[in-house]
């Protein structure tokens, strides 16, 4: 899926919608749309335009977003950032790191 583009998962599932917090009413969780909204804002292009896979330079842009979209810093280790090499990987690991601090 190197070179798909991601704008409409299509599936309905979990991560195409935005979830609220976990059991406190807390901030909303990143859903795939609004991951591939955030991505499709660097270098200004359509949603459509963007890729399943997330270049070092994407991947700096979305968490930058999420910090100013979410009013939150993220601190991600090492392993939590390789294994953010696509858009699916990159809304999973953000929604985990979002809900394990909103409990802290």
């Amino acid at each position: 899926m190197n070179g798909t583009a991601v704008a409409d998962s299509g599936d309905g599932g979990a991560l195409s919608d935005r979830a609220d917090g976990p059991g406190d009413g807390g901030a909303p969780l990143p859903g795939r749309d609004d991951v591939v909204a955030m991505l499709a804002s660097y270098g200004d292009r359509p949603a459509a335009a963007v890729r399943e896979r997330i270049d070092s330079l994407e991947l700096a842009w979305l968490i930058h977003q999420v910090e100013q979209r979410y009013g939150v810093a993220i601190d991600l280790d090492d392993d939590a950032l390789a294994r953010m090499a696509t858009v699916t990987d990159a809304v999973e690991v953000l929604r985990e790191v979002m809900a394990a601090s909103a409990h802290e």
